[in-house]
């Protein structure tokens, strides 16, 4: 199979399984130039095999079906998640909340459940949720906002992170690999996420059973690193031994019927 083949088909199945990506991701994953992800991008939507925006390129419009088939994948599961995590959180506390839809879960899960919150997120929705609530105290990042799903990231966002010290980081990621690595696409939201983590006393890590096995580029650490996982189903044994060695706690929610 040639060579251009070859690197379509994978960015084929990249976009299908992310929905969206941008060119910097593409390039990064497939270790060639953004130019060549461009001109691949430009090839493959001539033959409507993908849809190209500013920046990227979607399976779909990112503007409708696509985001929103992303933000109702494994809802239930997400919403059960949220809940347990929500009451983890004491009132009065102050946290850090990072980008995905996990967390926008979360988010609507803390204004129902807890009193007197300080967040701090580079997620515009989180914002958008918990600021209803007047006796809550809403920072939002600085940085760039990435216009698929509200998450803001960049150098600058890692700067205003480090200036905080918070209760709780909770967070979500796209992979857990077998061995407990943690793993994402986007080197900027990784550093993002490195920097909650280091500036938390806690922290909870929030993943649906779908991310168990889950593959992607860029590491943000191990699973080691947080204090508690919360998810939808009980753990193979295999994890449950790595999360045994490493002395973290796994909670499994409870799903609510549809």
């Amino acid at each position: 199979m040639k060579p251009k083949i070859q690197r379509h088909e994978h960015i084929l199945a990249l976009v299908r399984e992310q929905h969206f990506m941008t060119v910097e991701q593409l390039a990064e994953a497939l270790d060639v130039t953004p130019q060549t992800i461009r001109r691949d991008i430009q090839e493959l939507s001539e033959t409507r095999q993908l849809k190209r925006y500013h920046g990227g390129a979607s399976v779909g419009d990112i503007s409708g079906g696509v985001a929103q088939g992303k933000r109702k994948h494994c809802q239930n599961e997400k919403n059960a998640i949220a809940r347990l995590i929500a009451a983890h959180i004491p009132d009065n506390s102050s946290l850090f909340i990072s980008i995905g839809t996990t967390m926008e879960a979360v988010a609507a899960e803390l204004v129902k459940q807890r009193k007197n919150l300080r967040i701090i997120t580079n997620n515009i929705y989180v914002a958008s949720i918990t600021s209803a609530r007047t006796d809550y105290t809403v920072i939002i990042t600085s940085g760039v906002v990435r216009p698929l799903d509200g998450g803001i990231t960049g150098v600058a966002t890692v700067d205003f992170i480090n200036q905080f010290k918070v209760d709780y980081a909770v967070m979500s990621t796209h992979g857990v690999e077998s061995d407990g690595s943690l793993l994402d696409y986007d080197y900027k939201e990784v550093s993002v996420m490195q920097a909650m983590m280091t500036n938390a006393r806690v922290r909870y890590l929030g993943v649906d059973h779908s991310k168990f096995n889950s593959n992607a580029l860029v590491r943000l650490g191990d699973i080691g690193s947080f204090d508690k996982v919360f998810t939808d189903r009980v753990p193979e044994a295999a994890m449950q031994k790595v999360l045994g060695d490493v002395g973290v706690e796994w909670l499994v929610a409870e799903l609510v019927p549809l």
